[in-house]
């Protein structure tokens, strides 16, 4: 078993929780408090679920690994909002998402 922290995909998530913590902090506060909270538990989730499914048997494995994509999702929703409310620009939606499809790709073909 690999150390999870040596994994390609948990590497992916973690740079990935950074940049939403780094673009987060930057948010007027009327969304910092909703949408930034809500994009920064989704995103360590992903992280969470990622350790949990490295560590685990096949089964609660794959329900990891179907729970870390779920997460993803709603981190691409949450994205979406905040560049459709011209929140964010889409310079930062295309970086985040562009992540977020590496890492998708990466939990499927696990």
């Amino acid at each position: 078993m690999a150390l999870y922290f040596n994994l390609p995909v948990y590497k992916e998530s973690y740079d990935l929780l950074l940049m939403v913590f780094q673009f987060c902090s930057k948010l007027p506060r009327e969304y910092k408090y909703t949408l930034g909270e809500r994009l920064k538990n989704e995103s360590t989730d992903v992280l969470i679920k990622i350790f949990e499914a490295s560590k685990t048997t096949d089964l609660v494995k794959q329900n990891n690994i179907e729970n870390a994509l779920l997460h993803l999702e709603k981190c691409r929703l949450y994205i979406r909002i905040l560049k459709d409310l011209n929140v964010w620009g889409v310079a930062k939606q295309a970086s985040l998402n562009q992540t977020i499809e590496s890492i998708s790709k990466q939990l499927t073909q696990w």
